[in-house]
């Protein structure tokens, strides 16, 4: 499909989104779409609330957080989420938080169809005293000393739609990602519905010939999107490398609200799509992330006689 045409199928107001990648194919270019399209109303899980979220919260999309770490991926801050939480302004956020391993638990126990999933990296923290989806239960086993133990659980999270970013699929949906990589899969299998924004579709051959890359298997895909460079100012492995000037440059944009909103209306709303963005940009830009070749030795998978 489109990306119009995904994100109009698949995303409404009011639904739960997750929007997964792990500083590493980021789908920036959906977000951008969700903006372009009006959505309102919108839950955003995700592990690494960053640029995308603060973007979407400037086009008024978000009215809630679900996430763990907040910021500008090490390279600063975001202004419009910062104005939202401490201030309220232009609206209060509704935010909800969890460590970076909660969250996995989260979706594990989504994809999983599970009640709850249990972890003991809360044990210190005074994280559930701010959440009460971070609950305790009895263990039915002994703990580590023989005794009965307390250990907290979080609950399972079911998006209506999670979208994810990957290198390519086929056609069927069958995703391959390698390089760094998150819970893009858990996320997929956890939601109701899925979008997989990719560098390029390729024949059936090509995912075949590789079977070990296929991270997300086409059974849990509902759509398939190929949008070139959709996951900038993050990188794609293999393909262009992560703009560092851009995330640098975020914080001074962001922390103005009315800057940041000329942004908006040059970049994502006056814009007809991602490869109108990409354009903008420039070839000279695009020059400056471009990657060489680090290639893998091929892999004899052997076949039958």
């Amino acid at each position: 499909m489109t990306m119009r045409d995904a994100i109009a199928a698949f995303v409404h107001d009011g639904d739960t989104v997750a929007i997964e990648g792990f500083t590493h194919l980021i789908p920036t270019a959906a977000g951008h779409e969700i903006v372009r399209q009006g959505r309102r109303n919108l839950t955003v899980v995700r592990m690494t609330a960053d640029i995308v979220v603060d973007q979407m919260l400037a086009g008024g999309c978000v009215s809630k957080l679900v996430s763990s770490f907040v910021g500008n991926s090490s390279a600063g801050s975001l202004g419009e989420l910062r104005r939202r939480i401490e201030h309220a302004l232009p609206e209060p956020l509704e935010f909800e938080e969890y460590s970076h391993y909660g969250m996995v638990c989260r979706y594990l126990a989504g994809a999983q169809r599970l009640p709850f999933y249990p972890l003991r990296s809360y044990a210190g923290s005074d994280l559930a005293s701010v959440n009460d989806g971070i609950r305790t239960v009895t263990s039915p086993y002994p703990g580590p000393d023989g005794q009965e133990e307390r250990i907290h659980v979080v609950p399972p999270v079911n998006p209506d739609v999670t979208i994810v970013h990957a290198q390519r699929a086929d056609r069927a949906g069958n995703t391959q990602i390698w390089g760094l990589t998150g819970v893009q899969a858990e996320a997929v299998f956890a939601a109701r519905r899925a979008v997989v924004v990719v560098e390029e579709v390729v024949d059936d051959e090509v995912v075949r010939s590789d079977p070990n890359r296929t991270v997300i298997p086409a059974h849990a895909v509902d759509a398939v999107v190929a949008c070139p460079r959709g996951a900038h100012p993050s990188f794609a492995q293999g393909y262009y490398d992560r703009d560092n000037a851009f995330y640098r440059s975020w914080s001074h944009i962001s922390k103005d609200p009315e800057r940041l909103q000329e942004w908006m209306q040059r970049w994502v709303l006056g814009t007809r799509d991602h490869a109108e963005y990409v354009a903008m940009l420039g070839e000279e830009h695009w020059a400056g992330l471009a990657v060489g070749d680090a290639l893998s030795l091929p892999v004899n998978y052997g076949r039958r006689l």
